[in-house]
């Protein structure tokens, strides 16, 4: 069986072998982060049945291994998770000493409350879900409520994108002497301050109100945005309404050079018209999802996490402490 290189900072701590597993969802991304790590992936098989249901096997041994799996719930959302589940209940029965999670895209995350009487929390159930499987850890990437780590009774490391995004930014200087940051709505203004310090910029917010699942309306901009050049922060990037956002900052006196950085770069199909408007400069996102079509848009730019998580797996698995990779 063939082990990862060992660090030379970070002696590895523990008798359980480091063994390295990935869905259906993101292969891409994984295979980096096993490059990243020095370390193969380990062999499994996902089978979709004609009925539609899923059947996962695991082709190795993982007796009293440590086993990280990665998988994003991206869609078909419902059939990655499925799929993850399995395996994790695989991994269970296979013996294996710990499970840890790898969801860079955590599904259901948008769903952790109940805005009206009689809604599933679904984010809850996921996480009820994963525990009751045996899942030991879990690991996510900038989660859109980060509440959602209040519902598990394990550890969880809430991961966080700022710092491979605001790299991009930091080589041009110019742009950076006129920028600001924009939080699109209340929600995010931690995570835009994350970003307004790593660049050294002042932060603008905007007041939003949402009118159903797809539409947004933006109220006031709150903050110095005259003459500004504009870059929004977003966790989550599905239909583009947050570009439709952008136009309230161009009424308040804005530079119409917006750039925009956001994690998950979902990117449905109404997003991809959106991103023409000559406004727009360049969507930064990350590989948390897989590449589709639209990511070949011209003003599409991917990032890679995968050293992220594979120092955070190297850390976890090591003993070593992971505070400067979290999103606190």
């Amino acid at each position: 069986m063939a082990t990862r290189k060992k660090h030379p900072d970070r002696p590895i701590k523990t008798t359980h072998p480091l063994r390295l597993f990935t869905g259906s969802a993101n292969p891409a991304l994984a295979q980096e982060v096993a490059k990243a790590l020095g370390a193969p992936l380990g062999k499994c098989t996902t089978t979709r049945l004609p009925d539609s249901e899923i059947h996962v096997i695991v082709d190795e041994p993982v007796r009293d291994d440590d086993v990280f799996i990665i998988q994003s719930c991206s869609a078909p959302v419902n059939d990655h998770l499925m799929e993850l589940l399995l395996y994790v209940d695989a991994f269970r029965r296979a013996s294996a000493h710990s499970i840890t999670v790898v969801v860079p895209y955590f599904p259901y995350a948008r769903q952790e409350r109940m805005a009206r009487g009689r809604e599933a929390i679904s984010a809850k159930v996921v996480a009820t879900t994963m525990e009751s499987l045996g899942v030991d850890r879990v690991l996510f990437m900038d989660i859109h409520a980060p509440a959602i780590q209040g519902f598990f009774n394990i550890p969880v490391d809430p991961l966080t994108a700022v710092h491979v995004l605001s790299a991009p930014f930091k080589r041009r200087k110019k742009l950076l002497k006129q920028a600001v940051v924009v939080a699109p709505d209340e929600g995010r203004v931690k995570l835009a301050g994350k970003y307004a310090q790593a660049l050294d910029v002042p932060l603008v917010l905007m007041h939003k109100r949402r009118m159903d699942f797809r539409e947004t309306k933006t109220t006031h901009v709150v903050g110095d945005i005259e003459g500004k050049i504009p870059i929004v922060i977003d966790d989550i990037i599905a239909g583009g309404s947050v570009l439709d956002q952008v136009g309230a900052l161009l009424q308040a006196g804005a530079v119409p050079e917006i750039h925009l950085a956001i994690t998950h770069g979902i990117l449905t199909e109404s997003a991809m018209s959106r991103l023409d408007r000559p406004e727009i400069a360049e969507l930064l996102v990350t590989n948390t999802v897989p590449a589709g079509p639209a990511r070949r848009h011209p003003k599409v730019k991917v990032c890679s996490i995968a050293q992220v998580l594979a120092d955070a797996i190297d850390r976890i698995h090591c003993g070593t402490s992971i505070g400067d990779l979290l999103g606190r």
